[in-house]
């Protein structure tokens, strides 16, 4: 009996490690995921395909650009987007932490983000750090809010 139990003691704890690594392999595919998204998104910025840009967000999402305001929903984006006019200014964002939670189909992401204006150099033109609640409840990783603080 005591030999039964340990063997049954071992088969649950393999279950345990199996389980634990499964899960790990998961979160770590989510977050390479999430970072080729990112890394679409900047492209996508940086040729100035709107567009493609907003196809990364939900409908609902919100957005706080670097001054404070706060936009509601993809189309609030568009909207303030189609406002600039052909201002050529871009922004590129490089994440530093990308955190997973499996059971809640949610993400965290935050980082550093520069804007760049081709008209006045190579270099960056303002900078600040960003977060982003990322959502799986469609299915696929989108941003559900965002927010930019100017920094720099």
């Amino acid at each position: 009996m005591h030999l039964h139990h340990q063997a049954g003691i071992a088969k649950m704890s393999c279950l345990i490690l199996f389980l634990m690594m499964v899960s790990w392999a998961t979160a770590q595919d989510d977050r390479q995921q999430i970072q080729n998204i990112r890394e679409a998104s900047n492209q996508a910025l940086q040729s100035y395909d709107h567009e493609k840009v907003l196809s990364f967000l939900t409908d609902d999402a919100l957005t706080t650009v670097s001054n404070g305001t706060l936009l509601s929903g993809k189309e609030a984006l568009r909207k303030f987007i189609l406002a600039a006019g052909n201002n050529k200014m871009y922004w590129i964002r490089t994440p530093v932490t990308v955190e997973i939670n499996q059971r809640l189909g949610l993400a965290w992401e935050n980082g550093a983000w520069k804007g760049y204006d081709p008209e006045k150099g190579k270099d960056p033109v303002v900078g600040g750090n960003y977060a982003a609640m990322w959502t799986k409840a469609s299915g696929q990783w989108l941003i559900k809010s965002q927010l930019f603080v100017a920094l720099e």
